[in-house]
């Protein structure tokens, strides 16, 4: 078992990026078809990563055709010597998590320290779904003496999987395991703001897996627009917004090929008058993830707050939310990270300052760091607003960053129905010491994962995917690993002639 990196070892980390640029399909490295690249910028410092591909439909054409090849060879490997090969996979991720997570942190603006963990739950995922492989199973149905009926599950063939920026190199390893897992061979994209882990990942295990079974395409819309349109990708999978799910649904109808889409999120956290103030407090900064600047589908970006203990929970929010102080991303001190690109800083300062126009009560943060250090990059405080209401924007639309509205409720009615009233349905997180209260309100809610007296956690094997317009499907359990799968039906007529 391999020891996770101490946060004293973090010091000595060197950032080691990716010697290939390009896209890598059929076990080689290509100078990209589309004849195009662009410059990656640290968004902690302003600083150049150079170049990556910005690949288009050619170049999504070449890997597919590689993967579809492949797929002939993989399907019939059996299932016990491709989870031996995944397994070395995580392996990988284990042995080079601090060398991945300083790319990551410079890449994509999340702090070192915590991108660690993102190897760790990355060879987890991997190996979890190595462990599932002879969990396929289909079904003997009776049919009396001289027949005999049953199912077997077949991979789709080649999957196409589209991932975003938050944790890239995190979402390419373990999002890559079900289908592979499966017996489908792969066909991913990179996030086209933070694409370096992933070509650093694909450079460390290459030679794994067999030459097809793997690949990446790094790039923009046109490439995912062609991924997700391809007549030879039997499924297409999104991490992203809800506008980019619709999108990519709409590009795979006319192949009527299966999606899943684990879309965004407006979550609540509701606190309910018996709670702990310090507890909800914790919980409410907490599952924020301002960490990662709140750029996390599942952060509860509203929380419902009883009168009761509204105005306790709200001083110790202010106290609390000091720990989390942004920062160059590669220190390893850094608790806060940066936002990934200046479009997206505009845009989350642009929904502080709608707030502030709406009426919400600016709690803390709400702009800048002051740190002459962090003058290059693009940092917004932890900000907390109070006095939300439901007219306001803030309310209503995912922001996808470090602020939060405080909304109180006296009325449990009213409560549930503004917390239901928005179009997403992901999480939910509901504090009360009440075991009735808290199986009403979760029954209540219309999210697909629910926290009660936690958030932020996910626990492998438990389905997660949300309602709504949050997506489609679940995720990290076996139904993700069966959802890459067919089923067949055979019939055997054991009868005699002429019976």
């Amino acid at each position: 078992m391999n020891t996770p990196i101490a946060p004293h070892s973090l010091s000595a980390l060197s950032l080691n990026l990716p010697t290939a640029r390009g896209t890598y399909f059929g076990g080689a490295w290509h100078a990209p078809k589309s004849g195009r690249s662009v410059d990656q910028i640290n968004p902690g410092t302003g600083d150049s990563l150079g170049s990556v591909a910005d690949c288009g439909a050619e170049d999504i054409d070449a890997a597919v055709a590689a993967a579809k090849a492949a797929f002939k060879d993989w399907r019939r490997v059996p299932p016990l010597e491709r989870a031996k090969m995944l397994r070395e996979v995580a392996r990988v991720l284990r042995e080079n998590a601090g060398e991945l997570a300083m790319i990551d942190a410079a890449d994509c603006g999340n702090p070192v320290a915590e991108m660690i963990m993102d190897a760790t739950i990355a060879a987890a995922q991997v190996e979890f779904f190595a462990g599932l492989v002879t969990e396929m199973k289909g079904h003997s149905i009776p049919m009396g003496p001289d027949r005999v009926n049953f199912s077997v599950r077949e991979p789709l063939g080649v999957v196409g999987r589209i991932v975003p920026f938050n944790h890239p190199f995190m979402f390419i390893a373990g999002k890559s395991a079900a289908p592979l897992a499966a017996g489908n061979t792969v066909v991913m994209k990179p996030p086209e703001q933070a694409p370096l882990s992933s070509l650093r990942l694909a450079e460390l295990i290459d030679g794994l897996l067999p030459p097809g079974v793997l690949n990446l395409v790094p790039g923009g819309k046109e490439a995912g627009a062609r991924l997700a349109s391809h007549p030879d990708i039997a499924k297409i999978a999104l991490i992203g917004s809800a506008a980019t799910g619709r999108a990519v649904m709409r590009a795979a109808s006319d192949t009527l090929k299966g999606v899943l889409l684990e879309l965004g999120g407006k979550n609540a956290l509701i606190a309910y008058p018996d709670a702990d103030p310090d507890a909800v407090a914790a919980g409410l900064v907490g599952g924020m993830n301002f960490t990662w600047c709140g750029q996390s589908c599942g952060s509860t970006s509203r929380a419902f707050i009883h009168e009761k203990i509204h105005d306790a929970v709200l001083e110790r929010v202010k106290t609390r939310i000091r720990h989390w102080k942004p920062g160059i991303p590669t220190d390893p001190s850094t608790t806060m990270g940066a936002i990934i690109s200046k479009a997206q800083h505009d845009r989350v300062l642009g929904y502080i300052e709608s707030a502030k126009a709406e009426g919400a009560r600016l709690l803390t943060g709400g702009g800048r760091p002051s740190d002459p250090a962090l003058a290059k990059g693009l940092y917004i405080e932890p900000t907390v607003f109070a006095d939300v209401l439901p007219s306001m924007r803030i309310f209503k639309e995912e922001i996808f960053g470090p602020v939060v509205g405080v909304i109180r409720w006296s009325d449990e009615a009213t409560m549930i129905e503004q917390v239901n009233a928005v179009e997403y349905g992901l999480t939910a997180s509901i504090w009360t010491n009440d075991l009735t209260t808290a199986h009403r309100t979760a029954a209540a809610v219309e999210a697909g994962f629910i926290w009660v007296n936690d958030t932020s956690k996910h626990f492998l094997g438990t389905p997660f995917g949300g309602y709504k317009q949050s997506g489609i499907g679940r995720e990290e359990c076996l139904e993700e690993l069966l959802c890459f799968t067919q089923e067949k039906n055979i019939n055997i007529n054991l009868a005699p002639p002429g019976r």
